[in-house]
């Protein structure tokens, strides 16, 4: 039962927003409409339980008239049915559609807002693939909610409906004959419906309650291994380069042998479920006819419409009752999709709470300033302790300092996404501050987007940014501009590189920050990319991470990130 709460409670927190959103209003009008099409077809199939009876007794009476005129009742009844149908789909599929862009729209913001997303990777690096549990945990949300829980409203309303023509009908079944005994029950063939019913529903909860976890796990390896591949093709050169395709073959093929082993159990688990739901099905097309036609046989007044009727009635009820039998499956494949969206809700909201790290505010003035800026890891021990320096505007400084003393980590914390630490950072205001870190991002599309992000390349005239990929080594992509790629798969390290120092020299920061922004290029490049840096931003505040000696001569000042005894480390300016 706890674990049977704690299910709704997380379907009704995933399920509440959208319906008081900004588009309450028209998702409320179309549920209205999709609900009342769904109880008018409920509607259409009373009367055609109606209709059996009169169909069938016709046909027992000979009477030709009244057989043509059910007929046509039925073409009616029929006409209706399918107009009501095609529109409950038509409007259950908007209604979806645009719940599901709401969703989309509202996770893509929780994400991205203040660097969640980042934050995520640091506090809930368990909470797998979020690309899948936005794009396609979203969309089974969507489909899954709407048709149970319209599907369930249907059966309800049919289940009270035809238990009142069941027990209409069972006044002429109302007992049963135990040896030789005629005992008598009143609306005995809703009873029976009723029995049937939940014995179906008890055994297939107890064969089919592991597939909730199952499901569950079969998500998560599908994405895992989805993911590696995605992984294996944007490395491919790295991987080509160091030969590695037999471990990354290995690799791919035990992810695999992972995912198969879950969708082996998942597979048995259905059998087993399949086999008693199919079972359970054909038995009740034939129970009903078991249970009725002593009497039938018995009583000579007794007319076959009344039994067809009384079976049809009895089927619908069954169904109704057998609900949760007939979705098993699907049940438990929404409850490990309403799993996955609430665990990611919850590490949203986890990630959303962590709001330490050095707090980067404005400042009147024209200098960087650290005051009393403390770096640190996750795990709390500290990198950097009490960094105070001052940075003035036009300056160039080199920080440097031996790998792991946390100098990529100061980077981010002075781009303010860092969020273990402590102190206050202050940024001239209205300043435009650009980060370079050594690996570029490159974002897919054309190469004129890349060069621009994050700024839109709407205002950049065409010569100037020809005649900056020229100074940047960049000649050979002229023409290439316009067209769209994968640009990270298509270009190398060096060339990732020179393309960021091009994106500087086109943005013009007035504050530039580099994180081993030349690593991949050689002295002379290097050389040439700092070189156009001083001389076309000479207003733009320069700081750069490195390791290289070379980089000394670029810039006026030197700060060196010095290891402590007590394992941590202290910013210190170098004569």
């Amino acid at each position: 039962m706890r674990a049977l709460t704690k299910f709704l409670r997380d379907v009704w927190s995933l399920t509440w927003p959208y319906w008081f959103s900004e588009e309450r209003w028209s998702a409320r009008a179309l549920l209205v409409l999709v609900v009342a099409l769904n109880l008018g077809l409920v509607y259409i199939s009373v009367l055609f339980n109606e209709w059996y009876n009169l169909f069938y007794n016709a046909l027992q009476d000979r009477a030709e008239d009244a057989y043509y005129h059910q007929l046509l009742r039925f073409l009616l009844l029929a006409a209706i049915h399918i107009a009501m149908a095609i529109y409950a789909f038509y409007l259950n599929r908007m209604l979806q559609i645009r719940w599901r862009r709401w969703l989309t729209h509202r996770y893509l913001d929780q994400w991205l807002a203040d660097r969640v997303y980042y934050r995520m990777q640091l506090t809930d690096p368990g909470t797998d693939n979020p690309d899948q549990r936005i794009a396609d945990d979203l969309r089974y949300f969507v489909f899954w909610t709407m048709l149970f829980t319209l599907d369930f409203m249907r059966q309800v309303v049919t289940l009270v409906s035809f238990m009142a023509i069941l027990w209409g009908l069972s006044r002429d079944i109302s007992s049963f004959v135990v040896l030789g005994v005629d005992i008598a029950v009143p609306g005995f063939m809703m009873w029976a419906a009723l029995l049937y019913a939940i014995v179906g529903t008890w055994l297939t909860h107890q064969v089919g309650r592991p597939l909730a976890k199952l499901n569950f796990e079969q998500q998560r390896r599908e994405a895992d291994f989805r993911y590696s591949l995605v992984r294996f093709r944007e490395n491919a050169d790295g991987i080509a380069l160091y030969g590695g395709e037999a471990d990354e073959n290995r690799g791919l093929r035990q992810r695999f042998a992972d995912l198969f082993a879950v969708l082996w159990a998942v597979m048995q688990r259905q059998k087993l479920v399949i086999a008693l739901t199919n079972v359970y099905g054909q038995l009740a097309v034939i129970f009903p006819f078991v249970v009725a036609a002593p009497r039938y046989f018995t009583d000579s007044a007794a007319q076959i419409g009344i039994l067809l009727q009384t079976a049809n009635a009895f089927g619908r009820v069954q169904d109704a009752l057998s609900w949760f039998v007939d979705n098993y499956r699907d049940l438990a494949e929404w409850k490990a999709t309403v799993d996955r969206l609430a665990g990611f809700q919850a590490a949203l909201a986890r990630a959303r709470g962590v709001t330490g790290g050095a707090k980067v505010r404005p400042s009147e003035g024209g200098d960087l300033t650290l005051d009393d800026v403390r770096v640190a890891l996750p795990s709390g021990r500290t990198l950097i302790e009490e960094a105070r320096e001052t940075v003035e505007p036009g300056q160039s400084v080199l920080v440097t300092g031996a790998s792991g003393v946390g100098k990529s980590t100061l980077f981010r914390t002075l781009a303010g996404i860092w969020p273990y630490g402590e102190g206050a950072i202050h940024f001239p205001k209205d300043a435009r501050v650009l980060f370079l870190p050594q690996k570029p991002y490159l974002p897919i599309g054309t190469l004129r987007e890349v060069i621009c992000y994050p700024a839109k390349p709407a205002g950049t005239d065409d010569a100037a940014l020809t005649e900056v990929m020229d100074a940047c080594g960049l000649d050979q992509f002229r023409a290439r501009l316009d067209e769209a790629q994968n640009w990270s798969l298509q270009l190398s390290p060096g060339e990732q590189q020179r393309i960021a120092f091009a994106r500087a020299l086109v943005i013009k920061p007035d504050w530039l920050f580099l994180d081993e922004a030349t690593s991949s290029l050689d002295h002379a490049t290097e050389d040439r990319l700092y070189r156009l840096l001083r001389e076309r931003l000479p207003a733009t505040t320069l700081v750069s991470i490195g390791h290289r000696a070379t980089l000394t001569q670029y810039h006026d000042r030197r700060l060196e990130v010095r290891p402590e005894e007590d394992g941590s480390g202290r910013l210190v300016a170098v004569p």
